[in-house]
């Protein structure tokens, strides 16, 4: 029977529905950043709109818990700097980076603990417990999860002192011979959940006391338990699980009417969420209560439908291995060998696959554990080089205060020297940042080391093309100074996209930003990254005309224009000069942008040619462009 226990992650997510489920759209939090002079007030409220992104875009959630964390460590609000550090661990654990989430849990621990936030403590400790337990380490979870539990006794906070004893029940859960040890804490924290009346908490208690009744053979008890989860949980996506959990009990108590009704009641549920899992593990027990009455030909209707299903969402768990168990025997015992041969062996294979998957955990585990250490092992260094350097300044006390006057004329002369040492090397490196910012790395160091930077052809180099699509209407309802504004939010942000994808950005012309790929240093790549960049500009916009039409302020469309082919680059003029492209292949890249639709990417049939393999798109067929003639053309869909 599959483990109908939730994982600490389980839990770790009711807190954050429990905490942070309450009030505040993502758009009047937006304002709220926006116009607030309180730098207090906006650290908290980016705090707050971070975890609106938790489920949905992770990275995004990421993204704002760092500009809390920057303006909190500025204005040293610390509170919101051990939020911010927790909510950046969030935001990795949700996308499975434990080692980053480990460390930024750490620091929001050590920050919490700083400040004597108590419940904060206990959160961070049960959360690093989660990332133990998800990664398999037992006795690091276990280890952290009591230390969560002590500091919720302490608050006598009975939510974490009920999600501490869970968590440590789902860890005694995972071995046959701590199943008591499990029921013991699972009961201490029943009546705990149920005096603060959380119904998440109640029917998570109260499921992982059925299964491990179940797992007794004690069905009576788990039936009562079983039937406390439903009551609980009724209203929320964990009903089939627990209807299901009714099912396979009464099929195992050969009740084979009301095994069958309870496994309907959860398929026509889950069908009705589109909870897909859900939908397979209640096909799964229709089959199986059909295979136990004998019933086979029924079972293989339903077993086959729980096979189609998880194909079709790629599910290769513990349901496919009991479906294919399923239609293996009860080919078998309708005598069609045949069949019952295939399902054997895809039986077997799917065995071979289960084993390497967790052999491939056991390797990742291992890897973390040994991050962990080498991570840990350096903060032990940095510790004992601190303990160190103390002593050593506590041992030259005494000769400072002798030399205190001879030390003070050298350092002050040696201040004045280092202070003019330092304007000089600041002033450099400010040329040499400015120089970087104008011109590619590779011709600025020539033009440092010759005074000149010679003209260069490239073979093949792919150009990009935007532009602003009402722009000269929104300009009109904006002030020169919030176009500006707008503008180079939009500009900047396209700087981000092309950086992260290695293209050069070339210049902007008032509306119109252009840029390429495969310059000045050489890659196979460049026709891929220059429209994937493409994408995401047009993604950006959208989202963020979206933002601007729901606050009624004037927005740009995009045109985006991509074409591939042979240019020559260098530096032209002697006075503010400028890295710049050249030729045909710029002119048709232009082309496409004019004659592209807004919120598309318009790529030549040349470009096509390089990315169709990666990229799906759309044939436009050939399109007139102006002093051009007809070029064929087409739209850029998604990344396949």
């Amino acid at each position: 029977m599959k483990k109908l226990v939730p994982t600490s992650a389980i839990f770790f997510l009711l807190i954050l529905t429990s905490v942070f489920s309450q009030g505040n759209s993502i758009d009047s939090l937006k304002e709220v950043v926006r116009t607030s002079k309180n730098d207090s007030l906006k650290v908290n409220t980016l705090n707050l709109l971070s975890k609106k992104y938790f489920s949905s875009d992770p990275e995004e959630a990421i993204r704002i818990s760092m500009q809390a964390r920057e303006l909190a460590e500025k204005i040293k609000y610390m509170p919101g700097l051990a939020l911010s550090l927790k909510n950046i661990g969030i935001g990795y654990y949700m996308q499975s980076s434990y080692l980053e989430t480990f460390e930024y849990w750490n620091q929001s621990l050590a920050m919490y603990d700083s400040i004597g936030d108590k419940v904060g403590v206990s959160n961070i400790q049960n959360n690093i417990g989660s990332i133990y337990f998800d990664q398999g380490d037992d006795t690091k979870a276990l280890e952290y999860y009591l230390k969560s539990l002590k500091a919720a006794e302490e608050l006598s906070d009975t939510f974490r002192i009920a999600t501490a004893l869970g968590n440590i029940g789902n860890v005694y859960q995972n071995k046959e011979a701590t199943l008591s040890k499990a029921l013991l804490y699972y009961k201490h924290a029943l009546p705990l959940s149920e005096a603060i009346q959380d119904s998440s908490l109640i029917g998570t208690m109260a499921v992982g006391i059925g299964e491990i009744y179940f797992r007794k053979n004690l069905y009576d008890s788990a039936l009562t338990f079983f039937q406390k989860s439903l009551n609980a949980y009724t209203g929320t996506e964990a009903v089939p699980y627990s209807l299901n959990a009714i099912g396979k009990l009464y099929t195992k108590q050969k009740e084979y009417s009301s095994a069958l009704d309870y496994h309907q009641q959860a398929y026509d549920l889950a069908l009705r969420m589109d909870a897909k899992l859900d939908m397979i593990q209640s096909l799964l027990g229709l089959g199986r209560a059909h295979e136990a009455n004998n019933d086979y030909s029924k079972a293989i209707e339903f077993l086959l439908q729980a096979e189609i299903l998880s194909d079709t969402i790629g599910n290769k768990g513990d349901e496919l291995k009991e479906t294919y168990e399923g239609l293996a025997n009860c080919f078998s015992k309708m005598q069609d060998y045949k069949k019952a041969f295939k399902y054997q062996l895809l039986l077997t294979d799917l065995n071979k696959e289960i084993y390497n998957a967790a052999n491939d955990k056991k390797l990742a585990n291992m890897q973390f554990d040994f991050d962990i250490q080498k991570k840990q092992g350096q903060i032990d260094l940095l510790t004992k080089d601190k303990a160190l350097q103390d002593l050593d300044i506590q041992r030259q006390k005494g000769i400072r205060n002798v030399t205190i006057a001879g030390l003070l004329f050298v350092m002050l002369f040696l201040g004045v020297v280092m202070k003019q040492k330092k304007r000089i090397t600041k002033e450099k490196k400010r040329s040499d940042e400015l120089l970087l910012n104008i011109l590619p790395e590779e011709t600025a160091e020539e033009l440092k080391a010759t005074g000149t930077a010679k003209a260069k052809g490239f073979d093949l180099v792919t150009v990009l093309f935007t532009d602003f699509k009402n722009f000269t209407q929104a300009s009109e309802k904006l002030s020169p100074a919030e176009l500006v504004e707008e503008i180079n939010y939009c500009y900047s942000e396209f700087d981000k996209i092309i950086t992260r994808h290695g293209i050069e950005k070339i210049k902007t012309i008032g509306d119109s930003y252009m840029c390429a790929g495969g310059l000045p240093v050489t890659n196979s790549t460049h026709p891929q990254d220059v429209v994937m960049a493409g994408l995401e500009m047009q993604t950006f916009i959208i989202k963020h005309k979206a933002d601007r039409i729901s606050r009624n302020e004037p927005y740009f469309d995009l045109r985006c224009g991509i074409h591939t082919g042979p240019v020559v680059a260098g530096i032209v003029g002697i006075k503010k000069f400028a890295y710049d492209i050249w030729g045909d292949t710029v002119n048709t890249a232009s082309r496409m942008e004019s004659s592209g639709e807004i919120g598309k990417v318009n790529i030549s049939g040349t470009t096509y040619e390089l990315i169709k393999d990666k990229f799906d798109c759309t044939h436009r067929g050939m399109i007139e462009a102006k002093n051009k003639g007809q070029i064929e053309m087409y739209f850029v869909e998604k990344a396949k």
